[in-house]
């Protein structure tokens, strides 16, 4: 079964048993809880607010697995949804009401072909977690060989039909009233998750999913996935390995476990960069009932566990090189490239004139970035951003909604645990390293892009402005300048950096005469930040951890 707007509307329409009461009891159980917050949510009371909490977990709960996704997003937003609130609804991504036990091991019999019993050493009377759309046990296999067994709610294909068209339908009605000119694009933002959501019930993709994403992070230390059980797994039942880790919900309760949250974040954000930027294949539901902090550390990383690979989705190469380069646009300031960059996205018509949009998103978006770098964060940009979707012809495309959710998902888990936590203080030095190491031809082209201009001169303040952000946030910024050096000299001297060097000798060339003053000044660049004494700290450090730098 295959999510389908048209046919799934036809199909609802020719039931409307089904459809007039699902309608009635949607509207009912949501006009009742905006009231119930319009009334009393301005209250100070702790125990008024706690109520409120409830309702809220309550009434999404009631209303069902579409609902209770829209919960899950939220609970990983401290910064949209009050924090008294946070503690209930993180309850709906794996402390969720517990379907018959009988009707779980009736599906594993009808899917594996045999009973629990004969197929497990050892399976328990109750699972240990319940979600939106299923329920996990802790088995064992033969030995100490414990497994994780997610069973399917039952119903669901129905469930999910009958919910995404009416979805739909409301969706598209008000979407006039929304405060951003979304118009016709929420259509298709609808239509994306409900096709994630039929993917995610299909738990044989999952499986297969979960062996790509391991493939792509097995030399990746700090990234755990776990292995798939394929004898034991189905449409409907997913065996996994069972991983012992800690949920990223608290960072008191990682600490008390001698984790370090700092580290874990780091580590989430970076194969969350990955993922987008280098891989193309990513997971789009990374809420801490998905994520495990476990023990171990690999430099400044720590150890995360992934599960849960029922909402992944592509991006395009040409994609991946425009939002790498999108990000250096940004943090340079350069808004003529990045307003290209969202034609290219598709934010923008490839027809509409730039001229008004330009100074537009400096307005906005220069003033989110502050005087640095770590000043930065995604709720900034979607804050003022909500400006420009008003006033100018940008829309969502619906192939970046899964990609938004990614990462505000992704930021959101961040600042639960670090409430100071910028992103783009991580995701910056990532890409300036990626650009600087020129390893992909990809890479090259785009570093050849940034660091010179349109009449072949090179920009040294972007060169110096890349350069400052590897290992800002380091311990030691030598030790990460290393590795950069390193590949920047085999760069230069092979040949992939041909035209790297055809640039820099017609830097040198201009004109039929010799120019020394931006060789000059780049030998000056180089020196001051890969200068012997700082280089030997880094490599102190990489050959020494434990010294200072």
């Amino acid at each position: 079964m295959r999510y389908d707007p048209r046919r799934d509307l036809g199909w609802l329409l020719l039931r409307p048993w089904v459809a007039i009461p699902r309608l009635v009891q949607v509207l009912w159980s949501l006009a009742g809880l905006v009231l119930v917050l319009l009334l009393r949510g301005g209250s100070s009371n702790a125990a008024v607010q706690q109520g409120l909490a409830r309702r809220i977990l309550n009434t999404l709960t009631g209303l069902g697995p579409c609902f209770i996704k829209l919960g899950q997003a939220l609970s990983t937003r401290p910064d949209l949804v009050r924090r008294d609130w946070l503690e209930e609804l993180t309850r709906l991504q794996d402390d969720l009401p517990a379907f018959s036990h009988a009707v779980a091991l009736a599906c594993i019999r009808e899917e594996l072909g045999a009973p629990a019993e004969e197929l497990f050493e050892e399976f328990p009377d109750t699972p240990i977690a319940a979600a939106s759309l299923g329920q996990v046990y802790k088995a064992r296999l033969q030995g100490q060989h414990w497994v994780a067994v997610k069973v399917q709610r039952p119903n669901l294909t129905f469930i999910l039909r009958r919910d995404l068209v009416l979805i739909r339908a409301l969706g598209v009605m008000t979407a006039p009233l929304l405060p951003l000119n979304l118009g016709f694009g929420l259509g298709g933002i609808i239509d994306e998750f409900g096709r994630s959501l039929f993917e995610e019930i299909d738990y044989g993709l999952e499986a297969a999913n979960a062996e790509r994403f391991s493939a792509l992070f097995a030399q990746n230390d700090a990234v755990y996935v776990p292995k798939v059980e394929r004898m034991l797994s189905s449409t409907r039942v997913l065996t996994t390995t069972w991983i012992d880790g800690a949920k990223m919900r608290d960072s008191e309760e990682l600490r008390s476990q001698q984790l370090d949250p700092t580290a874990l974040i780091r580590t989430g954000v970076i194969c969350g960069l990955q993922q987008l930027l280098e891989f193309g294949y990513f997971h789009a539901d990374p809420h801490p009932g998905n994520l495990f902090a476990m023990r171990g550390r690999t430099g400044d990383l720590g150890h995360v566990g992934y599960v849960d690979f029922g909402m992944m989705d592509s991006i395009s190469d040409s994609d991946r090189l425009t939002l790498t380069g999108a990000v250096v646009h940004l943090i340079n300031r350069d808004f003529p490239g990045l307003a290209k960059d969202f034609q290219s996205l598709g934010f923008l018509s490839p027809t509409a004139d730039l001229t008004p949009i330009i100074p537009a998103l400096e307005e906005v978006l220069g003033g989110s970035l502050g005087d640095s770098v770590g000043s930065f964060n995604f709720k900034a940009i979607t804050d003022r951003f909500s400006e420009l979707m008003f006033d100018y012809p940008f829309r969502v495309p619906a192939r970046f909604a899964l990609i938004i959710r990614a990462v505000v998902s992704q930021e959101g888990l961040a600042l639960r645990l670090d409430p100071d936590f910028k992103i783009i203080a991580i995701a910056y030095p990532y890409v300036a390293r990626r650009l600087l190491a020129g390893d992909t031809s990809e890479m090259r082209e785009k570093l050849l892009e940034v660091i010179f201009d349109e009449s072949g001169r090179l920009r040294l303040d972007r060169l110096e402005s890349l350069l400052a952000v590897v290992g800002q946030d380091a311990p030691a910024p030598g030790k990460e300048l290393i590795p950069v050096a390193g590949a920047g000299l085999r760069l230069l001297f092979s040949r992939d950096g041909a035209d790297l060097r055809r640039r820099l000798l017609m830097t040198l060339i201009r004109d039929d005469r010799l120019h020394t003053d931006d060789v000059r000044a780049l030998v000056g660049l180089l020196r001051r930040t890969f200068g012997p004494g700082r280089l030997a700290g880094g490599l102190l450090q990489r050959l020494n951890p434990l010294a200072a730098a």
